[in-house]
């Protein structure tokens, strides 16, 4: 059996033999999460990143449940898959999964891998402070997951399943 550390793309031939069905699929597209309190989180995000502040060196994830004011939970690392394994890890010993009413907000891009670690994990929206790579952007149109890049300043963009979003 080989096994590596990587992401888990590098070095496969198709992705066909990366993307994984999950017995936990993401909700049919429906109002979730509003416009303000979607661009509010990356904030909210930096406010729990303790190890970010004294070192200014790491990644961020955590999952905003639909409806409560403060993070379910927040973990940080150096890797942004590491801190996103972290957080559905914790969901996964509590017995939380599928997430459904829950947002993940990460501390850097959306990429494939982030949209198929929130898919499998039946999270709906996959927000990001930084942009999606296209393969993202294609892979959440196809797994039901909303993808949103550049959450920042108050102001994001919305590339799939924008019917989650409400409001301006």
């Amino acid at each position: 059996m080989f096994t590596s550390s990587s992401c888990g793309v590098c070095g496969t031939p198709s992705l066909d033999g990366v993307v994984k069905s999950s017995a936990y699929p993401v909700a049919h597209p429906r109002p979730l999460v509003t416009a303000a309190r979607l661009v509010s989180l990356p904030d909210e995000l930096r406010e729990h990143q303790r190890v970010f502040s004294a070192t200014g060196g790491v990644h961020a994830a955590a999952l905003f449940p639909v409806g409560r004011d403060e993070p379910l939970v927040v973990r940080e690392d150096v890797g942004r898959h590491n801190a996103v394994d972290k957080v559905i890890g914790w969901a996964v010993q509590r017995g939380l999964l599928p997430l459904h009413e829950a947002v993940l907000q990460v501390s850097a891009r959306a990429s494939f891998e982030l949209v198929s670690k929130a898919a499998m994990a039946g999270i709906p929206v996959l927000s990001a402070v930084s942009a999606p790579s296209a393969l993202a952007v294609t892979h959440g149109r196809e797994r039901g997951v909303t993808v949103v890049g550049f959450n920042r300043k108050g102001r994001c963009n919305v590339y799939t399943h924008p019917e989650r979003i409400t409001g301006e």
